[in-house]
């Protein structure tokens, strides 16, 4: 009897290390990443490669890639990177009303947040999900210059199966690098990121060529929002 329960609590002290593990290393790793010659992987990508089924990713720097893509992907994914801090405290305030009311809850995951997402946690939407997400953006926030923020994001980003990364899905849709994207093809591929698996940039629908029209406005005239990241 003795025994058994020396044995259940030994797994029950494995399986507190090893979610103290899973908790703290993302804060281990944070502070890595801000190093600008480290190329991390996301959570997909692992899984692609545990399951034996390979990735396409081509690392590519913020210089490298175009100012079209750039403003086209913040203005659709989130207009308000330069002035928030990881966090944009508005739209989540709106969406706990939302959920308190038992209305359709929006999105409201500034690129910080997808970004820490990606690298550490799990795409299923969850409380518990947004609850580690949320600090975890504060302190990548914190921690890592925009450029460097924006250059993971989009060196991450998942734009299709097994596709990861604006050099690889540049390459993929319209057989350009990444620097040379147009203005529209830098539109169409900003919008087909909240559903990459069913939107294909280069074979976009009546509906995703509306939003692209309307990104495309927005990133032309997005001067005052980009600060940041173009001086």
């Amino acid at each position: 009897m003795r025994g058994k329960r020396r044995s259940v609590a030994g797994w029950i002290r494995r399986v507190i290390v090893i979610l103290l593990v899973v908790l703290v290393l993302p804060y281990i790793l944070i502070p890595v990443y801000a190093l600008p010659f480290i190329r991390p992987l996301s959570t997909p990508m692992i899984a692609d490669l545990l399951t034996l089924q390979g990735y396409d990713r081509r690392w590519v720097s913020f210089d490298n890639i175009s100012p079209d893509l750039v403003q086209a992907v913040m203005m659709s994914e989130d207009g308000q990177f330069c002035s928030h801090h990881g966090v944009d405290w508005g739209e989540m305030k709106g969406v706990v009303e939302d959920a308190l009311a038992g209305d359709e809850t929006r999105g409201a995951s500034t690129i910080p947040m997808q970004t820490v997402k990606n690298l550490f946690l799990w795409n299923s939407r969850s409380f518990v999900r947004k609850g580690l997400e949320l600090p975890l953006a504060l302190t990548a926030d914190f921690l890592w210059p925009k450029k460097r923020t924006m250059e993971i994001y989009l060196n991450v980003a998942q734009w299709g199966p097994r596709l990861y990364g604006i050099e690889a899905a540049a390459h993929h849709y319209f057989n350009v690098p990444a620097s040379k994207l147009s203005a529209d093809q830098a539109a169409l591929l900003a919008v087909s990121l909240p559903n990459p698996i069913d939107r294909h940039a280069n074979k976009p629908s009546k509906g995703m060529r509306r939003v692209a029209q309307v990104v495309h406005r927005r990133a032309r005239n997005s001067g005052a929002y980009i600060t940041c990241l173009y001086e």
